[in-house]
């Protein structure tokens, strides 16, 4: 196959790559390209299917500022209608361009400012030769200048480790990966994990299932959604006073900073807690079972959870709350450390994802040969949360450390994304083809960074979580409130990089399809 080459290419077509892909054609660039495995856009939308999929931040802030919907149809939306916004914003800004790369056909065939669907990584490896990535696919290879990952933390299942997994005759799969083709009408149905996901999910399973086991590590904290749907009212004054709506969701969004004071805040965290406790007391009635259901540990160690109908479900005569530990599969169920076996039809694993472990880690290679998972080990982090020491002009969009315990990351995305172009900015008007930040100042970044997260509940809360690594070490939350990141962000630290101009004529890129400003 022949060898592409292009400006700017961007992995994913997520939150992330297609808010990088909007910006740049927000700002009149139109040489880059979007790598996307699947048939559609959407990311971890698109991959999660689950019954009862839904967004847990308000759908007003759950979505690109540039570019609002006044027609969501509740508060928190449901995973179909963030997919079909996303496919819209997609269609928006030109991205599914109709003379794009026809189904199978090599990357050569790739229109610029575009999005090349079923196109894989299988690699990516820095030249400093030729002060470019080459990036090899399922598709052929393609050259890229800069090199923008909008590969989500959430997106390899996280099996658990159990003994005889492989082993049951049931039908098992992970909630990441949803079988509908599996009727559980009248099923014996076990579900381990109490995550974010399974409470979603579980609801929905008890209403069809003929008994549900639900195995519980861990309980998780959680507080009342609010579910409500939107008025049609509401949804025409957003419509046609667009401006309402950027109040309201700026309204929203103060609101949410707020809870950083109850993870950052003994006192706070107090309240938040007794708020939570409230709840429980409030919808479970059963005292031993309340007991199962009651943490012990501080709210906010782990992702505080909201549901209307979680504790309703578990209270239905068809539901069994398991708090024994699992030590192992059969063919047939499921054993707990007291000898007992459940026996399932069907075996459902909502055990999250490999967040702290990003399988794109391995997949990218200095000029040595060094990935990114060998550079990091246990421990990844970057400066800023974007770039990486060693690896020039490569840019993580929800890097090391962007995620948010209180608010919406598409407010982290959107700052990352500003950051990013400012960056190639600053590289433009030097005249320079490749930066990447020093080490000193990586290494300043992180130490200032785990300074914070050392004093936050989410370290010396009395629990594990995803948050953590192997280590301990917390690679993934932010410390403060969202707006301090994109203060942070907001003015680039060139003094943090280096910059090389072209050691060789500059590699053409694939021409564009009209004349646009090369300049953000």
């Amino acid at each position: 196959m022949p060898e592409a080459s292009i400006e700017i290419a961007v992995i994913g077509a997520g939150f992330s790559g297609l808010g990088v892909a909007c910006e740049l054609v927000r700002h009149g660039r139109r040489d880059f390209i979007v790598l996307e495995r699947g048939s559609t856009v959407g990311g971890t939308w698109r991959d999660n299917t689950y019954p009862g999929c839904a967004c847990d931040i308000p759908s007003d802030l759950y979505s690109f500022s540039f570019q609002p919907n006044p027609h969501w149809s509740s508060n928190y939306a449901a995973q179909p209608e963030i997919l079909a916004y996303l496919q819209q914003v997609a269609a928006d800004y030109g991205l599914l361009e109709p003379d794009g790369a026809p189904a199978g056909s090599d990357l050569s065939a790739a229109a610029p400012g575009s999005i090349s669907f079923g196109t894989e990584l299988q690699g990516a490896d820095w030249l400093p030769d030729r002060q470019r990535w080459r990036i090899s696919t399922n598709r052929g290879s393609l050259l890229a200048r800069y090199l923008i990952s909008g590969h989500g933390p959430l997106i390899t299942p996280k099996w658990p480790d159990l003994a005889g997994l492989d082993e049951f005759r049931g039908v098992r799969f992970h909630s990441a990966q949803w079988d509908h083709t599996v009727d559980l009408a009248g099923k014996r149905v076990a579900v381990i994990g109490t995550g974010a996901s399974a409470i979603q999910f579980i609801p929905q399973v008890q209403g069809v299932a003929g008994e549900v086991h639900v195995f519980q590590r861990t309980p998780p904290w959680i507080v009342p959604r609010g579910w409500r749907e939107t008025s049609a009212k509401r949804r025409a004054v957003f419509a046609k006073y667009p401006v309402l709506q950027k109040l309201d969701r700026q309204r929203k969004f103060r609101i949410l900073e707020t809870r950083h004071l109850g993870l950052s805040t003994a006192r706070f965290n107090r309240v938040m807690q007794d708020f939570a406790l409230s709840y429980l007391n409030r919808k479970v009635k059963d005292p031993g079972l309340r007991a199962k259901l009651t943490p012990d540990y501080r709210i906010g160690c782990k992702r505080i959870l909201i549901s209307d109908n979680y504790f309703n479900a578990l209270q239905k005569p068809n539901v069994e709350l398991v708090t024994d530990a699992v030590v192992r599969v059969t063919e047939r169920g499921i054993v707990t450390a007291d000898g007992v076996e459940r026996e399932a039809d069907v075996l459902i694993c909502g055990t999250g994802f490999n967040a702290t472990q990003p399988k794109i880690a391995g997949l990218i290679r200095d000029g040595d040969g060094v990935s990114l998972a060998q550079r990091w080990g246990a421990d990844f982090e970057a400066h800023r949360g974007t770039t990486v020491t060693g690896y020039p002009n490569l840019f993580l969009i929800v890097g090391p450390n962007t995620a948010l315990g209180h608010n919406s990351i598409i407010y982290m995305i959107e700052a990352q994304v500003r950051y990013v172009l400012a960056a190639l900015n600053a590289a433009e008007r030097r005249g320079a083809v490749e930066l990447a930040p020093t080490e000193a100042a990586q290494r300043a970044y992180n130490r200032w960074l785990q300074k914070r997260l050392a004093r936050l509940v989410w370290t010396r809360g009395g629990c594990s979580s995803y948050y953590l690594s192997s280590t301990g070490k917390n690679t993934t939350l932010w410390p403060e409130r969202a707006a301090a990141f994109r203060r942070k962000l907001g003015r680039f630290d060139a003094a943090s990089y280096r910059f090389f101009k072209p050691r060789h004529p500059v590699l053409s890129a694939i021409p564009t399809k009209k004349a646009v400003s090369p300049h953000v």
